[in-house]
């Protein structure tokens, strides 16, 4: 699975750093170094009033922050690589 993570002004102001860490400590507490990539990218082309966007594998996800960042983490990334190990 490769995790890309806008770094573009836009998302960097809306807390892109923070959501790398978020994303970082995630993986590494789940063990998924073996399994996840994560990369930065600059603009995506969906920036969102709020939140940062992030692209797991083909499919583009906004808005995400600390707040929904749980939710966003195990329904998006945990939850498809439980369905992939099946």
């Amino acid at each position: 699975m490769i995790i890309q993570i806008c770094v573009g002004s836009s998302c960097h102001l809306k807390g892109s750093p923070e959501i790398v860490e978020l994303l970082t400590q995630a993986v590494k507490d789940h063990k998924l170094e073996d399994e996840i990539t994560l990369a930065g990218s600059f603009c995506i082309g969906k920036c969102n009033r709020v939140g940062v966007t992030v692209q797991v594998d083909d499919v583009i996800h906004t808005g995400i922050n600390r707040e929904n960042f749980k939710e966003f983490f195990n329904d998006k990334v945990l939850s498809v690589i439980e369905n992939e190990r099946k």
